[in-house]
């Protein structure tokens, strides 16, 4: 029944749904975008509260040496392009600046023991079995080719990096203690696959425990090896706003123990950016409203919204199967796109390289603050517009939001703060209240490496 009303609901949308966004149709019809973003606080005006065993630390590294492709031969995914191995290491590094810990299987102890710690779930570390989700952003993933993912006149390349997600994966096995048959990769948006270099990357892994990993999708487009969700009808996301029905997630994920959610350093046309906060709306469907789509929620998180209003992504980072899960954030930043419809692109910022970034937290909000203040400050990151960061404010203040709205999406508690959100004091020192001494605020750990 509902995989046949998602059929008619796919078939019934119009071409936008799964061609260019919201944000960026309004602008080819005529209106003016919203204005670049601007903060409405002062810099080192910290709100909400600091999560993690550091609370509110925000690990960047960046190496050169991992994206090397000349934009002209091959595809930037390939071997060719990226290094493993630079990215394996910048994996590693990435999580030890995090937890504090000398080595891969301590520091990887160590997150799961503090989530479980401040979970309520007691003081152990991993067991054997336990499932694990990642949701990666698959937004551009629309075929079973990734040479040939054609928009309009265009071929779409801003996709999740191959080596990046098996860097984590492989840390998460042979360093976390994971079976690969208990880790689950998935993006489910209607639509959406997870392609070939990926999976390839991941199944062919020499390390034989990767084998078993799954991947969930939105569509096969014909793929062997993937998995089609079914919601868990019984597990709902009630969102905080009147009118919004209520969303449900894949089985998979309210089963599993610990999600990682692994986004795109990236801006967005409707929403100004797609990062930690975004990622999730491809975890959820409406069986009523579109199936596998999170197109209901589009007018709840537009960048043109006025700041200190309700947003939807506050009720998804706090729902107990989402955000609740959430054992790490990631964001890949190792070849970023200009926005989610556009092509990965050099940065100005780094002397016309790539990104070649990786950023992680336990924090949520102090994830994506940072990730707005990288892109903010490039200047060919040009979709950061409108009030970026109204839903960091709700987000960070979701106790007592600046909209009044009582985010209560599980249905069992309101929300406390989700993280800490604040600027940093200028693009070149990068500084951040905890940085400056104070007990409060984002801490930003930087590791930057220039070729």
């Amino acid at each position: 029944m509902l995989r046949r009303t998602f059929m008619r609901s796919a078939a019934a949308a119009p071409a936008g749904l799964f061609g260019f966004p919201c944000g960026l149709a309004a602008q080819q019809r005529g209106a003016a975008p919203p204005d670049p973003f601007q903060p409405a606080e002062a810099p080192n005006s910290p709100i909400g509260a600091g999560q993690g065993i550091h609370p509110g630390r925000v690990v960047w590294v960046r190496d050169a040496e991992a994206a090397r492709w000349d934009g002209v031969t091959g595809h930037w995914w390939d071997d060719a392009s990226t290094d493993q191995r630079v990215v394996n290491r910048m994996t590693s590094k990435s999580l030890l600046d995090l937890t504090g810990r000398r080595n891969e299987k301590q520091a990887w102890d160590a997150l799961f023991r503090n989530f479980n710690e401040t979970h309520r779930r007691g003081g152990s570390g991993y067991r054997r079995g336990e499932k694990v989700v990642i949701k990666i952003n698959a937004n551009q993933d629309r075929g079973p080719d990734w040479s040939n993912m054609v928009r309009g006149s265009r071929v779409l390349n801003g996709l999740p990096s191959p080596h990046a997600i098996a860097a984590l994966v492989h840390q998460l096995v042979t360093a976390g203690g994971v079976r690969g048959e208990d880790i689950v990769v998935y993006d489910v948006t209607g639509g959406r696959t997870i392609g070939q270099p990926v999976y390839t990357r991941i199944k062919g892994s020499s390390e034989a425990s990767l084998k078993g990993v799954s991947f969930l999708v939105g569509s096969a487009h014909g793929l062997a090896g993937r998995l089609s969700p079914e919601p868990d009808l019984k597990h709902a996301i009630r969102f905080s706003k009147d009118g919004i029905p209520a969303a449900y997630l894949p089985r998979e994920i309210t089963a599993a123990q610990y999600m990682i959610n692994m986004a795109l350093l990236r801006p967005h046309g409707m929403a100004a950016l797609t990062l930690i906060g975004k990622n999730h709306f491809g975890s959820i469907c409406f069986p009523e409203d579109g199936g596998w789509s999170p197109r209901v929620l589009h007018n709840h998180v537009l960048r043109t919204a006025p700041m200190g209003s309700y947003n939807a992504l506050v009720d998804l980072m706090g729902h107990r199967h989402l955000g609740g899960k959430t054992m790490l954030y990631v964001l890949d930043g190792l070849y970023t796109a200009a926005h989610n419809e556009g092509n990965v692109y050099r940065w100005q910022s780094f002397g016309d390289q790539w990104a070649a970034s990786l950023l992680m937290s336990q924090d949520p909000v102090a994830l994506d603050s940072v990730g707005l203040d990288i892109l903010r400050n490039e200047p060919r990151a040009t979709e950061v517009r409108g009030n970026a960061d109204n839903y960091l404010h709700e987000a960070a203040l979701a106790d007592a939001p600046p909209s009044g709205t009582v985010y209560n999406p599980s249905q069992d508690a309101r929300l406390a703060s989700l993280g800490a959100h604040e600027h940093w004091n200028n693009p070149t020192a990068r500084q951040y209240s905890r940085n400056l001494g104070r007990k409060e605020g984002i801490e930003l750990v930087a590791s930057l490496q220039r070729s």
